[in-house]
């Protein structure tokens, strides 16, 4: 069972990013996501949220507008599309997989927006 995130990396303020979140060993659609993020010295927030099968996504109004939560169940991921990117939101980006008491958490990647 494993969370993989990826997409991450280095763009300038008005950039876009789409970050994937891949599952292994299990179906993603069956589990609630979350796209969560943590920048140095601060708590992890969450970010965009969707629900088990095909349920709506929501965002926080940080990000509202700009992040666009989705899913591909044939390919068994999740994405999260970053437009409009801002310096504050450089973190540590990780996608949370939630189904009853079941939890899993991906490693993470950087993202990094330069003003």
């Amino acid at each position: 069972v494993q969370l993989v995130e990826s997409g991450g990396g280095l763009v300038q303020a008005g950039g876009s990013l789409r970050l994937s979140c891949a599952a292994s060993g299990f179906t993603l659609d069956d589990y609630a996501i979350g796209w969560f993020r943590q920048a140095p010295g601060k708590e992890r927030e969450g970010v965009s949220c969707i629900r088990s099968g095909s349920g709506s996504g929501y965002s926080t109004d940080s990000v509202k507008g700009r992040f666009t939560i989705s899913r591909d169940n044939a390919k068994n991921t999740v994405y999260l599309q970053m437009n409009s990117l801002k310096p504050e939101d450089t973190a540590v980006y990780y996608c949370n997989a939630v189904r009853g008491v079941l939890g899993y958490w991906g490693q993470g990647t950087q993202v990094t927006v330069s003003s």
